[in-house]
Formats: C-alpha cells, structure tokens, sequence
C-alpha cells in the first residue's frame, strides 16, 4: 500500500473542504506536517485510521465528536452537513479512493444528531475511468493491510510504548500470526478439524452400535482431556503466582530487624535447596541422556558373541580365509608362473591346483568389513564397561545429593519452626504467611501431579479407542473410506501445523535479530532485545555474562517499541516478498507517525530521526515546531518530499501568535481567527521558495 494523498471535509478541526494533501514517495519518501499541539496532527492520523478501519488512536479524545463546530454552526436548525475523510492510495500498480462519510445536523435544542457512516470505494481501470469493485470495500483494504495490523502503520508516538505492555502480549501474538499469513493456516486447520468432524459424524451415522459408542467415548474423553488440560493451565498459572507471592513474602521477612542471624541461615539454606535441586534436575536429565543413547549397547552381548563365532566358523571353514586374495591367484595364473617357481601351463595339475585356490581365496573387501566389523564389536564391548561406570556416577551423585537436600530441608524446618516462635509478632505473622502459601504450593503441585497422570490415563485410553474405532471401521468399504479421509486430514493438520510452527519460530527469530540491529543502531546502552515465543518485548542486560531483565525508562521503552514496529516493517517486507501466497501480498508499506520524539533526549532524537526514513518506503511524520527543529530537521531534511503546514486559528482575542520558518519563508502555526471560530488550514510548503 503505497498512501497517495488525504482530503478531508468538516472533520473536527479542519472546516470545510481542505486542499488535498499529497504524500511524498520514492527516494525522497518522507512528508512532514508541522503543527502546534491541538491543531489536528493527531487528527490526520486518525482520519486515515477510521477512513481504513473505522478505528481511532488511544489519544484522540471524544472520538464521537468528528463534525467540526464552525460548520455546524453556521448552518440553520435541521439542516445536515457532510463530514467525511477520503484517503486515496495505490497497491499492485492500481489506484484506489476510499472515502468515508456521514451527515449531521444541530436540532432546535441545539444537540447535535449524527447519521450513520457509510464506507465507499473505487478503482481507476486501465481505461482511466473509476469503478466501484465487486468486493466489499472492507474485504479489500483487509487483504492489503489486515485491521488487525494497522495499529503498526499508523500509531502516536507519545503512546507507542502503551502497545507493547504485557497486557498487550496476547494481541501481538496474534498480529504477528496475521503478519506471516499463519492465519491462513490456523483457519485451515480448523476447518480441517471441522472436516474430521464431520467424517466422524458420518462414521457415527453409518456405524454400527459398538462403533457408535466407541465414539461416543472417545469424544467424552477428547472433552475430558481439554478441559483438565485448560485446568493444568490454571494451575501452572496460580503456582507462578503463589511464587511470587512466596518471594515477596520472603523478602519482607528478611527485610525486617531481628534474627539477622536464623535470616542469613535460611536464605543460605534456601539456596542450597535450590542449588541442590537443580544439581538433581540436571543429573537426572544427562542420566536419561545417556542411558537413551548408549543403553542398547548393554543388550548386544549375545549378539557380539554371536558374530564372533559365526566369524571364526567361517575362517575354519575356509569361507573366509585371511592371508591369501583372489587378487593374488589371478596374478600368478596370468603370470603362468607360481610362487615356487613351478610353470602354470594352462589346464596342467599345477594350474588347476593353483586355480582351485580361487575358490577358497577371500576377497579383499569383504574381509576388510569382517575386520572392521570385528573391531567395532569389541569397542562396544569397552563402551558397555564405560557406560556401566558413568550410570554408577549418576546414581552416587543423586543419593548423595539426596542426602544433602533431605540435610538442607531439615535444617530449614527447624529454622522455620524458631521464625513461627520467634517473639516478635510480625516476624512471627510472616512466618505463617509462608507456611501457608507452602502448603498451597504444595496442594497446587499435587494436583500437579495428579492430573498430569490423569492426562497420561486419558491419551492412553484415547489411543486404545482409537485403535478399535479403526478396526470396526474396517468391516465395510464405507468404514474403510471414511477411515482413510480421517486418517489423511489429521496428517494434513499434523503437516501444517508443524509447517506452522516453523514459520512463527523462523520469524520470530528473524524479527528478533532486527529488532535488536535497529535498537542497538539507536540507543548507546548494552541492552538487548529478547522477544518471547509469547512475543513479550523485553530489554536485558548481559555484561556481567548474565542476562537479567532491565527497567527500562520511558525513553527506553520508546525506542523498543520504535524498533519493534521497525522490525515488524522490515521482516513484514522481506516475508510478504519470499511469501507471495501467503498473508499479505505487497512488499510497500507506509509509515504514519504522530510525535514520534515526544520522551526522548537529544542524543535519542537524533538517531531515531536517522533511523525512522529507513523504516519503511513511504514516511509521513507529523511533529510541532519544538520535536522538529534542530538535529531531528538535520537528519530528515534529506529524504524530504512534501511539507504542510496546519495553521490553527484562534478564538482568543489575546492569543499569542506563532511562525515557523522553513526554508526562509514565515509559516503561520498560530493565528487570530477572523471569525471568532476555531478551526485549522492546511498549507503546502513552497520547498523552493529559497
């Protein structure tokens, strides 16, 4: 979507109708359009966002007063006016306008009534003349740039940083799956899923009373493990809670005066607890580890013993013989000469003598594979003494570690029990306070527990139905058939969602890396930027080796989230180009920005202002005087193509008058109005005025 120009009539403070404002592209691909605070810069961008998607910014107030004030004044009672906004662009070499409109009028009590909006849409032909398009004009705006994605493209600056809080994890999440087209996927699967549904409907109809309660069961268990499975979720989520609660509980304990001394010994217990476990946690895992990679060796002493039998049989036998090759006897009878200097004339005694050797001779590969392959038996043979020694180590370092933990959680009881009795009270009240998040822990991870095995019981038993609905299936042809589309769908579900996954993590990974080379071209700090699986925007710090979780400041977190939408364009780009069936089908996208410098300092300023024309391929900024002038007008100057400014007139009989001044002509931001109404003009800068 490239953004060709913007017109708006009697929308908020614009009167009228305001001259078109065309946008810049190519290689200078930048507009800017100055204004005071209030003169209608956040207004312009949220014109093009409920001209596009009916959608308005977090900071557009009063959203449901768009008529502007003078016109609605200067008409008479119950006469209606047109407030509307119309945005004309291009995408895939076809121009489109699309206007949004509705009519308003001021009733004899002087309220304001509005009329519902209506959204239209036409498209220039090759022959020049404009078309209303088959498709509903929602339709298409959404297949060039998804709603669910505009918030990217066109957002306010000074909030950018309010999309990328935790609350707002989950719709990121599903932006970016919007983004790479895994949508698509994600409705094909379902609609695969339906499609198995309905097969298996069809199964239920067609089947006879075992098949239909077989399935009946298996539906009741599918049901039964969602909804227990949704309930391991829950309680997953209240243990990180009850953590959190624990640790701070924790902390306010140690925090307190008395007891310095039992509050050193438990936080040092309680680390080797910690230590302790994961010392087991990570034993256990090399132990599975190896046993999974090496075990088999321990079963293949039969089998070694085996072959080296049937290898020695075969030399006895003279079907292997070592020393002499069917190379070597073929070379003397050719030679017609033998080793002992005795003619070989053919079909003589000694020819034939020599001759009969060929059979017993062995061929030189295949008695080096036996002697390779005795070789590598004896190495197993040695590996299994090997490996019976590293499970011994193991197993010796997990009960001693068991003892020391059984140690430390004696130990800690014991502290414990002088905090639950300690004298003072509030120590004391802390005490129980954790004792009694413990045992919620501690119910919590038995439930844990107890669902995890109940879980395990339900695809146990769903794996056996499933089984025997396959095998009822098979009696008749139209159970066979059915059988086969099921069994073929769940492998297109399985396909597309592994190819699914592939996707979200081959992106993530890649909008990760960008993400972190245009913040780290930003900002002068170490910090990096991590991006979840869960798409949770974090800063860490790792100079000390250790990744560890960052505060960010406002300024900070603008810069991230600046990165992020940077990110977000230039992968969007590079994917929809590699991607054409998938997802978004343009590799042009612009770039609306609203104060984009309103928390940064200087320094900042300046490298996003060097940073941000490189985002996209089409820029529009909209700034005051104060956010533009100095190194932000240095850096953005060059990729300039259009300039407007917005003129606020003022009521005020004492309001102060301001310019600006660009390339040595005076602009008015700021005038008296002449006719004691607010409202703004749009002017066009004269860029070669100087």
């Amino acid at each position: 979507m490239k953004l060709l120009s913007i017109k708006l009539c009697n929308f908020r403070q614009f009167y009228g109708k305001t001259p078109e404002i065309h946008l810049a592209a190519s290689s200078r691909n930048t507009t800017v359009i100055y204004g005071n605070n209030g003169a209608g810069k956040t207004t312009i961008l949220n014109a093009c966002t409920w001209v596009l998607y009916e959608k308005f910014t977090a900071a557009f107030a009063e959203p449901e007063l768009l008529v502007n004030k003078r016109a609605i004044t200067e008409v008479t009672t119950g006469t209606s006016i047109e407030c509307s906004a119309e945005v004309n662009f291009e995408h895939e070499n076809k121009r489109y306008q699309v206007k949004r409109k509705f009519f308003a009028y001021q009733d004899v009590n002087s309220k304001i009534k509005y009329g519902s909006n209506s959204l239209y849409m036409l498209y220039a032909g090759d022959d020049g003349n404009w078309y209303t398009p088959n498709q509903p004009a929602e339709d298409i705006i959404n297949q060039i740039l998804p709603e669910s994605l505009h918030r990217y493209f066109f957002f306010d600056g000074e909030y950018i940083d309010h999309q990328f809080r935790s609350s707002s994890q989950g719709k990121i999440a599903e932006d970016t799956k919007e983004l790479l087209g895994v949508k698509v996927l994600d409705r094909a699967i379902e609609h695969l899923r339906k499609a198995k549904k309905s097969l298996q409907d069809d199964l239920k109809d067609l089947g006879e009373s075992d098949l239909k309660k077989l399935l009946k069961q298996e539906s009741k268990i599918e049901q039964d493990f969602e909804k227990l499975k949704q309930h391991q979720q829950d309680i997953i989520s209240q243990l990180s809670q009850q953590e959190e609660l624990k640790k701070a509980v924790n902390n306010r304990l140690l925090e307190l005066s008395g007891a310095e001394e039992l509050k050193q010994l438990k936080e040092k217990l309680e680390q080797q607890e910690r230590n302790l476990r994961q010392d087991l946690v990570r034993t256990k895992d090399k132990l599975k580890k190896l046993i999974s990679q090496q075990a088999y060796q321990v079963f293949l002493k039969e089998i070694n013993q085996n072959f080296q039998e049937l290898i020695d049989r075969l030399r006895q036998q003279g079907e292997l013989p070592s020393g002499i090759k069917q190379q070597f006897v073929q070379q003397l009878l050719e030679r017609k000469k033998c080793i002992c200097g005795q003619e070989l004339q053919e079909n003589s005694q000694a020819y034939l003598q020599v001759q009969d050797w060929m059979n017993k001779a062995g061929m030189a590969d295949v008695e080096e594979a036996a002697i390779r392959l005795s070789s590598t038996v004896k190495e197993i043979d040695k590996k299994v003494l090997d490996f019976w020694q590293e499970v011994d180590n193991y197993q010796a370092n997990i009960h001693q570690w068991r003892l020391e933990l059984s140690l430390v959680e004696s130990e800690l009881d014991e502290v414990r029990d002088k905090f639950r009795h300690y004298p003072d009270e509030d120590i004391k009240n802390l005490q129980s306070r954790l004792d009694a998040i413990e045992d919620s822990l501690k119910d919590l991870r038995l439930e844990q527990g107890s669902n995890k095995n109940q879980l395990d019981i339900y695809e146990k038993e769903l794996e056996s139905l499933q089984k025997q609905v396959q095998k009822q299936q098979q009696k008749e042809e139209k159970y066979n058939l059915g059988q086969r589309r099921i069994l073929v769908t769940q492998e297109a579900i399985n396909r597309i969602s592994e190819v699914r996954q592939r996707l979200e993590n081959q992106f993530r990974l890649s909008l990760e890396k960008r993400v972190q080379e245009i913040f780290s071209s930003i900002s002068f700090t170490p910090y990096i930027p991590r991006i979840s699986p869960d798409y949770e925007v974090r800063l860490l710090e790792n100079t000390t080796g250790f990744a560890i979780p960052v505060a960010a400041s406002t300024g900070e977190n603008q810069i991230l989230s600046l990165s992020f939408i940077g990110g977000i364009i230039d992968r969007v780009r590079e994917w929809s180009q590699k991607n054409t069936l998938m997802g978004i089908d343009s590799s042009t996208f612009p770039l609306v920005m609203d104060s984009p410098f309103g928390s940064l300092d200087h320094i900042y300023r300046r490298q996003v202002a060097i940073a941000i024309p490189k985002l996209a391929n089409q820029l529009i900024v909209l700034v005051t005087k104060t956010q533009w002038r100095g190194e932000v007008e240095t850096e953005i100057s060059p990729y300039i193509g259009k300039e407007y400014v917005l003129v606020y007139n003022s009521p005020k009989a004492d309001c102060q008058e301001d310019l600006i001044n660009l390339h040595g002509v005076d602009y008015s931001l700021v005038k008296r109005s002449p006719n004691n109404f607010e409202y703004t003009e749009i002017i066009e800068v004269n860029r070669f005025s100087s």
